[in-house]
């Protein structure tokens, strides 16, 4: 029987049982859903394509801001804003005068990636499926990485042309995918567990048909977030924002607080064992390494972000198969071997000048970070950070997080001996994850928060303190 304030859907079309665009089969990913997560992700293309051009401090602001804006005009329009202000910041660095100028576009811009980096993920997470969440939750990773590869191709074809001209092209382009953005949203619905929770019932049970394959997923996914919503008994739902940094950060439960640690955690460890060093600074690398020749630099800088976007591409389909924890420790155990590699590579160059041998090894370990910190670490940060929280905590849960992400990749630092305290901080980073972050492949949106200890969990902490025997009696 259905609790109060919980209504049976009624799904029939007249073009038959099942919803439009959808597979008949469960199992298989629901088209309408893949199309939205895509066209909410073509933002981060943006974000990785003048990755170094924004100011990380906006970036900051536009991501606490997102949170809170999202939570009041919803998933949708947030992506709507998004996409605006980074196309005025786009066109204010492209057409600025003087330096001025390109200041205030960059840091115009800097807040529209904030906002794009939090919602892009938390909507692509709310409206998939258990078992293609992390698939569609990792589309925004994938399209930073091809930002960042199309940056390094358009910076050698924009680099040939005056200097005046080379650097608006450039940056002006950036405002294409705005435009594309800006039509595409057109067609996207809004979360239907944001609609939830402002009680419009109605309009997300048509969407859950929507992006459901069956009328029975579609049924049972909506119940899910009927109960995680908190319908109170005269019928009405819980205000949304209301409370929720009290929640957050002041009074948590013990599930929640450790939901944030692992949020936050996450999000600091994603840079701070060293992904910027590489793959920002990799001709720098490749130049200490020996490779001096500009073409050969621009060769290998271009081959270390189509590496990126490779190995992300295959993440992003291990993602449901093999699980998060295994592709992160994985991942960061990998790391910890290229890192430690590739600082003795540059450190037995730097002394004792250019060893072939170690010329190699610098060079292949900087790909090899990079393999590894894409596979796993790179694409799970965003997937993760986005499911953890509790629906009425999403959006401001993953908001803080992505602003401690911001606050890391600005004082990220580089080259030389520092990649031995990359190694370390990775081996700190795996033992982390191992501990504090259970699976959620697979796992409903609403029953997450189960794993860390709460909800109607029996015995408390199961996800964790499971994990925790297991690991003491193999000891």
């Amino acid at each position: 029987m259905p609790k109060r304030g919980e209504k049976r859907l009624t799904m029939v079309h007249a073009g038959g049982h099942n919803s439009p665009g959808s597979n008949p089969n469960p199992t298989h990913m629901n088209k309408f859903a893949f199309g939205c997560a895509v066209v909410a992700s073509i933002i981060s293309i943006i974000f990785g394509y003048v990755l170094m051009g924004i100011l990380n401090l906006c970036a900051l602001v536009g991501s606490l801001t997102a949170g809170k804006t999202s939570d009041v005009i919803g998933r949708r329009y947030t992506i709507a804003l998004s996409s605006v202000i980074f196309l005025v910041g786009s066109v204010v660095m492209g057409y600025g005068p003087n330096y001025a100028v390109l200041m205030v576009g960059r840091c115009i811009a800097g807040v529209g990636v904030g906002f794009a980096l939090m919602i892009a993920p938390v909507y692509s997470a709310e409206i998939a499926s258990a078992s293609h969440r992390g698939f569609l939750t990792s589309l925004p990773e994938l399209c930073i990485s091809l930002g960042i590869l199309l940056g390094y191709v358009s910076n050698y074809c924009f680099g040939k042309l005056a200097l005046k001209l080379g650097w608006r092209l450039m940056l002006g382009l950036a405002a294409i995918p705005s435009m594309i953005l800006a039509f595409g949203i057109l067609k996207m619905p809004e979360s239907p567990r944001w609609l939830v929770m402002q009680g419009r019932l109605e309009e997300a049970k048509k969407i859950m048909v929507l992006i459901s394959n069956t009328e029975e997923e579609a049924e049972e996914r909506f119940r899910d977030i009927l109960a995680a919503a908190e319908i109170e008994e005269d019928g009405a739902v819980k205000a949304v924002g209301r409370g929720v940094w009290r929640e957050l950060v002041i009074n948590p439960t013990p599930a929640v607080r450790l939901i944030l640690i692992a949020a936050l955690g996450i999000h600091f460890f994603e840079h701070a064992t060293g992904i910027e060093a590489v793959v920002l600074y990799s001709p720098k690398i490749f130049e200490k390494a020996g490779v001096t020749s500009k073409d050969k630099l621009l060769l290998a800088t271009v081959g270390v972000g189509l590496t990126k976007a490779v190995l992300i591409v295959i993440a992003t389909f291990l993602l449901d198969k093999v699980g998060r924890r295994k592709l992160l420790l994985t991942s960061t155990g990998g790391m910890v071997f290229a890192s430690t590699s590739l600082a003795i590579g540059l450190t037995m160059v730097h002394r004792f000048g250019r060893l072939v041998w170690a010329l190699r090894l610098s060079i292949v370990s900087a790909y090899t970070f990079v393999a590894f910190f894409s596979i796993g670490l790179g694409p799970i940060t965003w997937v993760y950070s986005s499911e953890i929280f509790p629906l009425r905590l999403r959006a401001q849960g993953a908001s803080i997080g992505v602003a401690v992400n911001r606050i890391m990749n600005a004082t990220t630092i580089t080259m030389g001996g520092v990649f031995f305290m990359f190694a370390g901080i990775a081996v700190v980073a795996w033992w982390f994850f191992f501990f504090m972050l259970p699976e959620t492949k697979g796992v409903p949106l609403e029953e997450i928060e189960k794993l860390f200890g709460g909800g109607d969990a029996r015995g408390a902490r199961d996800g964790l303190e499971i994990q925790a025997k297991r690991v003491n009696n193999k000891i």
